[in-house]
């Protein structure tokens, strides 16, 4: 029997989940700016699709799970290719190779802000509590001290790739929102679909532009993409729509600030990088606000208009 309903939501295990798409996606901006070296930002995100699309579905036929074959769940992948891969990928991919990696994360994180604007304002989807209100702010305030006030140093001196980044961030934010609608499907279905249809957009684009078959990427850059592939997209797509129906997307995304201080640990710990004197201060801001972006339960209404 094909696997369509979603797996049963516990707390506990929602938020283990969550911390493992925060690494996950903590990681990208290190294998992307490596990946970049070498690979052109076209083809190092038509590659990371491919590559992604492809795990996922033969993790799928070794657990008989199938994809949809209703047109109109296709043409939704359609919609969620381009709002959380095709769009996002590249522009985040072009913009690494000029903007540092803390403002990259500081701009970028601002996804759980959009995603409550948009859900208190416009689509009222899922109940919108001044709990999750503080704890969108909380988080955010946190990611910049986590990272420390200089990393803002550099806003506004690369315009456009900076704008590119708050462009990508801002369809991460309706993707979160408009993956709600493919409650019932297992959550691997629109993760594979959305990363094929993206990777039928991109590969074509790819040939044309960079012509692939003349590159010498480094082997250095083809390990980085191999990872972002297969752990960093595949794995953490999957994390990502099951989230999506158990926490719904306020709650999903606060993995965005989550992974602020876990990449900051990373280089503390492998690169023997240092904190800035407020990190420990931004860290406990960063758990307050994920603790009241995901916890379950109700608190009192945001007044809309």
């Amino acid at each position: 029997m094909p696997h369509t309903d979603t797996p049963p939501s516990g707390h506990a295990t929602d938020l283990a989940l969550l911390l493992t798409l925060s690494t996950l996606w903590g990681a990208s901006y290190t294998f992307i700016r490596i990946g970049v070296e070498t690979i052109p930002p076209l083809t190092f995100i038509a590659a990371r699709t491919l590559i992604a699309a492809t795990l996922l579905l033969l993790w799928m036929r070794s657990r008989n799970v199938r994809m949809p074959r209703d047109r109109r769940v296709w043409m939704r992948f359609g919609v969620q290719a381009l709002l959380n891969s095709v769009v996002p990928f590249t522009l985040i991919a072009w913009a690494e190779r000029s903007v540092g990696a803390s403002l990259a994360t500081i701009l970028n994180s601002t996804s759980p802000v959009m995603v409550f604007v948009a859900t208190a304002f416009i689509t009222r989807h899922e109940p919108v509590s001044l709990r999750k209100l503080i704890g969108v702010i909380a988080g955010f305030v946190g990611t910049c001290l986590v990272i420390g006030p200089s990393a803002l140093d550099g806003l506004g001196g690369q315009l456009v790739p900076q704008l590119a980044i708050v462009a990508a961030t801002a369809c991460y934010a309706g993707a979160a929102i408009y993956g709600r609608s493919f409650k019932g499907l297992h959550p691997a279905a629109p993760a594979t679909g959305s990363l094929l249809v993206g990777a039928l957009v991109l590969t074509p684009a790819s040939l044309l532009v960079d012509h692939p078959w003349a590159l010498q990427p480094s082997v250095r850059s083809l390990m980085a993409l191999v990872a972002l592939a297969a752990f960093s997209t595949a794995l953490a797509f999957a994390i990502y729509f099951r989230l999506i129906q158990t926490l719904g997307a306020i709650g999903t995304t606060a993995q965005a600030y989550l992974r602020v201080p876990i990449g900051v640990a990373i280089g503390v710990v492998f690169l023997g990088e240092s904190l800035p004197s407020s990190a420990w201060i931004g860290l406990a801001s960063v758990v307050v606000g994920v603790a009241a972006m995901s916890m379950p339960g109700s608190a009192i209404q945001v007044r809309r208009v």
